[in-house]
């Protein structure tokens, strides 16, 4: 899979925040916060890959709340092997259960 962005520069890390349900028709109760890093060249793009990553994980339905890029790995420890995950090309799906 060619993840070069439209203008051919190396790709973005991207990380997505939302809710996922492993049940249709789920409540809020029934949410588990998710946060998604994966690399794309666009935000289209890195919708469609996290929904299908989520997707094959199981979740039945999705709610994505925000999308960003990053710049640098983070600082969080929470979060080092996702970026570096997505740095090589995968999705890395963090769940957060209460």
């Amino acid at each position: 899979m060619d993840l070069k962005n439209v203008n051919g520069e190396e790709p973005m890390v991207f990380i997505i925040v939302g809710r996922v349900w492993e049940v249709e028709d789920g409540g809020p109760d029934d949410a588990i916060t998710v946060n998604i890093f994966l690399t794309a060249p666009d935000d289209d793009s890195a919708v469609r890959r996290a929904l299908e990553a989520l997707a094959g994980e199981g979740y039945v339905e999705a709610e994505l709340d925000q999308i960003g890029t990053l710049d640098s790995e983070p600082e969080d420890p929470t979060f080092e092997e996702a970026y570096q995950d997505a740095l090589e090309g995968n999705v890395a799906v963090i769940t957060f259960r209460e």
